[in-house]
């Protein structure tokens, strides 16, 4: 049986196409999940203009935000049922054996591959997934809110686990994209101040970021670091990932302070890290998530204490992709999720 499914099929610029593939088949540990709704990620539009900074098995099935209803059970699996409304977690691959693994560090296992760019995602009628990345959703939580728990966990991880937030923070964010607004939503539950900085043709996204109680700044961005007593900001959150945006954070970060690197970026730095070390500044890198995470975030977005529907742009059929894909690439949108 064939579905039709959103496929990145080389390393070439715009190499991505509606095409049919093999309804997947499961392994014992495994269930098939039929997608309900997918999120388009920012890393989905890299992989396909083809500025990715990330190895890709060609072909592959773009999509790793996504929720469905169980379809089929591996004969191994048990907890859970056939029309179950779950979220999976992204780590499709792992070893179990790995020390990270093993510390319950999973997504920093290097041998790890996720959907979407490992092996095949969610962007197609029906996904096989191993059962121990499988979350239960509550009933209240919508299937495209759901969609986006991933994202959340990403930001959660960034602000929460990586970062060091206390309440009265005043906290600087790069990137005004979907894992940058999160973060300051995250950082405004934490207590913080938010200030969310992007270009002139981010002024949509930024309005966004608004809504959460953000700043937006476009321009003067030292002017309002220097408020207090003048030393800096507290910490930065970097989503935006370009080189420039780590040089802005030295500069802007106060002695003692912190910055949290969330964004991919290929390019050469082409400056001193002496800031770094002259204002004892702490440098951290945040990657994925884990289980612990997903759980904190699934009951956060329950609560409607996390609201992701300001940044859902619109949802659009599969076959529509390229559409959802434009739009979220010239910022016309946020968020956009496809529903198969």
């Amino acid at each position: 049986m064939t579905e039709m499914a959103v496929v990145n099929f080389a390393p070439t610029k715009h190499a991505v196409e509606l095409r049919a593939v093999k309804r997947p088949e499961i392994s014992p540990l495994d269930v098939l999940l039929k997608v309900e709704a997918v999120g388009v990620c920012g890393s989905d539009l890299h992989q396909w203009t083809a500025d990715h900074s990330w190895p890709v098995n060609y072909p592959v099935v773009l999509g790793h935000e996504f929720a469905g209803v169980i379809h089929a059970i591996g004969s191994g699996v048990t907890g859970w049922r056939i029309g179950q409304r779950v979220v999976s977690e992204t780590a499709a691959v792992i070893d179990p054996d790995n020390p990270m693994s093993r510390q319950g560090f999973y997504n920093l296992d290097p041998g790890r591959k996720g959907f979407g760019y490992g092996v095949d995602g969610a962007m197609t009628h029906y996904v096989r997934v191993p059962a121990r990345c499988l979350h239960r959703l509550p009933d209240n939580l919508p299937m495209e809110t759901a969609a986006l728990t991933e994202p959340c966990c990403v930001a959660y991880n960034a602000v929460v686990q990586n970062a060091c937030i206390k309440p009265g923070d005043r906290i600087v964010v790069f990137g005004p994209g979907t894992i940058g607004i999160l973060c300051s939503a995250v950082a405004r539950l934490c207590g913080a101040t938010v200030a969310i900085c992007g270009l002139e043709r981010d002024r949509n996204r930024l309005e966004k970021a608004q809504s959460y109680g953000c700043i937006p700044i476009i321009g003067d961005l030292p002017e309002w670091a220097r408020q207090g007593d003048g030393l800096g900001v507290d910490g930065v959150i970097d989503a935006a990932g370009v080189s420039a945006t780590l040089q802005t954070a030295l500069q802007i970060v106060r002695p003692n302070g912190w910055i949290n690197k969330v964004g991919w970026g290929p390019q050469p730095l082409g400056f001193s890290l002496d800031p770094l070390v002259q204002k004892n500044i702490t440098l951290q890198g945040s990657f994925s998530h884990n289980w612990p995470v997903w759980e904190r975030v699934i009951s956060l977005l329950a609560s409607g204490q996390l609201d992701v529907k300001p940044i859902i742009g619109g949802v659009w059929p599969l076959e529509n992709w390229h559409d959802a894909f434009e739009k979220m690439h010239d910022g016309e949108v946020v968020k956009a999720i496809l529903k198969p």
